[in-house]
């Protein structure tokens, strides 16, 4: 998999990504042996051979997380200018490169993200992912209804109009007030200018939430590495604000979202073509042809399976049931009759037990086709008194 040059040295530690573009504008990064200057070049670091001041690149070292309380008058860069303090100067023991995600004003405090995760990092930061950072806020006096609700629905700033804000009220002393505010942008000094433009000014502001991350306990100074599953649902969450915006038809994990009711009415579906058929009797043509079997009075033959019968023979045919009052007759009280046939053998009656009968017998005066009663057996056991 080809990446870009710059992304490859800045993912092993060597430097950041900026630094990195520099080192390739100054000729100190070969491809192969070759002096690379131009910036977006393309390496597959499986294939080509990168050195920097000729030495072969470390492999890419893993992700790492950390959760960092920065208290005040702390920059919150890896490098300041004016030899101001910073908060790689609190990462003791941290052997992995990794930069902060976002900045604190050089008086807030809170939570800060570490990571060498350049691409969350930056889906973080951006404001069209809508990742929420709530802060908790002290200010100068008390905010009454309608400046909660113009915060809420979006302030006018110097460089536009913020987004909308969700304000919740955590207490309230004398003269001074205590808000929860949680914005999804990332200008400079922006929840200070938010408050400045409802007319109060803000004394304390402290970071306690970012995405899914918590500030929690932590004391201010010190830092911890987050959890598998903190980690997880960093990620997760993501990923799921990155494939709305970019693929806004499928979810975090590339499946089709749900069936949402369309907004605008469907287009008329087209008419149906008219069938080819004989169609009905008063537009039928009466000299128009018809088959010759129809001409004939003959049925047209059925479509499908069984259209052309074969007769049944004689053995194959089911027998007719009898009709009503000819071939069966029910047997007076007192008589038996006998199955004629082999095997067929008359059984005496008694308590609990039926004669058997048989279902041929008729009257004498029979109808042509029919059957006469049944002979007795030369096999019956049963004996005349």
């Amino acid at each position: 998999m080809e990446v870009r040059l710059q992304k490859l040295i800045a993912g092993t530690g060597l430097a950041s990504r900026r630094k990195s573009e520099e080192l390739i504008t100054s000729g100190r990064v070969t491809i192969n042996g070759s002096v690379v200057k131009e910036l977006g070049t393309k390496v597959n670091p499986d294939r080509d051979h990168v050195k920097v001041d000729g030495k072969h690149l470390r492999a890419a070292q893993p992700y790492v997380y950390l959760i960092l309380n920065k208290p005040k008058n702390v920059m919150s860069t890896l490098d300041d200018p004016e030899g101001r303090p910073t908060v790689k100067d609190l990462l003791h023991g941290v052997t992995v490169r990794v930069f902060p995600v976002g900045r604190l004003d050089f008086d807030s405090e809170g939570l800060m993200l570490l990571t060498n995760h350049g691409d969350l990092a930056q889906a973080l930061l951006h404001p069209r992912y809508h990742i929420p950072k709530t802060y908790l806020i002290k200010v100068k006096g008390v905010l009454d209804d309608a400046k909660i609700e113009a915060l809420e629905r979006g302030v006018k700033l110097e460089d536009g109009f913020t987004a909308p804000a969700k304000v919740m009220k955590v207490s309230k002393a004398e003269s001074n007030s205590w808000l929860e505010v949680t914005i999804h942008e990332g200008r400079k000094h922006q929840v200070k200018r938010m408050i400045e433009a409802v007319g109060h000014s803000v004394i304390k502001l402290t970071r306690i939430r970012m995405g899914p991350l918590l500030l929690g306990d932590l004391a201010p100074r010190e830092y911890r590495f987050l959890t598998d599953r903190e980690a997880n649902r960093l990620r997760e969450l993501v990923e799921d604000r990155v494939s709305r915006v970019e693929r806004p038809e499928l979810d975090a994990s590339g499946k089709p979202t749900r069936w949402q009711a369309p907004t605008a009415p469907a287009p008329p579906r087209p008419p149906k073509p008219e069938r080819s058929g004989r169609g009905p009797k008063s537009q039928r043509s009466e000299g128009g042809p018809r088959s010759p079997r129809v001409l004939n009075g003959a049925k047209p033959p059925r479509s499908g399976r069984g259209s052309a019968r074969r007769p049944l023979s004689r053995s194959n045919q089911k027998p007719q049931p009898p009709q009503p009052g000819a071939g069966f007759q029910r047997p007076r009280s007192g008589e038996t009759t006998q199955g004629s046939g082999r095997g067929m053998m008359g059984r005496r009656s008694g308590p609990g037990q039926k004669s058997q009968q048989s279902r041929s017998g008729g009257p004498p005066d029979r109808r042509p086709g029919q059957r006469g009663p049944a002979r007795k057996s030369r096999h019956s056991s049963r004996r005349r008194a």
